[in-house]
């Protein structure tokens, strides 16, 4: 029971660090989005984690007997990055991690049963609903990002479960460079081809390299862990505090202002997931 305790809370110290650092990589990496487009930057960070990554954990000296998980987790983690970036190039950094959460706490609510899990269901649609675009208003957001921002949350959820799977072949950090790998290998070609030699400026490759490190290589190599001492339901619940460390860092970093009801949206996300996990708790 001490073992187990030890594990939990070793899982959520990683999933807590690995917060902080995917979204003040976030917040840096939306600053280079003028020089080389969210397609560029999203080829920076998965071309580098892969590298990073292949180099400290060399995955090739354990391949797995089942590839079809580590591509769907590779296509889900490279489609994720890319749609996430897109996204909050047209709307706030906190505001699009409130979206794209909708992804995990889905795979928490239907992973339960119980009538009372609706209650969350509802917090969380009206977060969302609160976060729609206002065609009305000069100052609303953009649609097509807060669209963009949920596909991400799909992908997201993808990469729960699959992430789950491939983990459970072997180590966190050789499953996460081969999850990294093929998504690097689906999209940097596209970033390559859209941004082409803006990407061998070489005063922003060293903040290419350190946004892989903190948005990708760190934090997915600390999920990756975490996912293994905890169920994907479990862990989706953990993540409950994204989208509120998001909108500081987005604060802090880019200045980025949000109104009442766009703070209260994203509190009501985080009250859902939190409601989650105090039901999940007591099942």
């Amino acid at each position: 029971m001490q073992l187990l305790d030890k594990r939990f809370l070793y899982a959520i110290a990683c999933l807590l660090l690995a917060m902080i650092t995917i979204q003040s990589g976030a917040s840096i990496a939306k600053q280079l989005f003028p020089h080389v487009g969210p397609e560029g930057t999203t080829a920076y960070r998965l071309g580098f984690s892969a590298l990073i990554l292949c180099l400290v954990f060399k995955p090739w000296r354990k391949l797995p007997t089942n590839w079809r998980p580590v591509i769907l987790y590779g296509l889900s983690l490279g489609v994720m990055n890319l749609t996430f970036y897109y996204a909050i190039a047209r709307i706030p950094l906190g505001i699009g991690v409130a979206l794209e959460f909708i992804g995990p706490l889905a795979v928490a609510l239907f992973a339960s049963k119980r009538k009372r899990d609706y209650l969350w269901v509802l917090l969380a649609t009206v977060g969302i609903f609160l976060l729609l675009p206002d065609i009305n208003s000069v100052d609303g957001l953009d649609p097509i990002g807060v669209i963009l921002a949920l596909t991400a949350g799909a992908c997201w959820a993808g990469y729960i479960i699959f992430g789950k799977k491939t983990g459970s072949q072997g180590s966190g950090g050789m499953a996460v460079a081969l999850g990294m790998s093929v998504a690097a290998i689906a999209v940097v070609p596209y970033g390559i081809i859209s941004q082409g030699s803006a990407l061998l400026n070489w005063s922003l490759i060293p903040l290419g390299i350190a946004i892989a490190l903190l948005s990708s290589a760190l934090p997915y190599t600390l999920e990756m862990i975490a996912l293994k001492n905890i169920p994907a339901q479990g862990f989706s619940i953990m993540v409950s505090l994204e989208p509120a460390i998001a909108a500081l860092a987005g604060l802090l970093i880019l200045g980025e202002l949000l109104t009442i009801w766009q703070w209260t949206a994203i509190l009501l996300v985080i009250a859902a997931s939190v409601g989650s996990s105090i039901s999940t708790k007591k099942s």
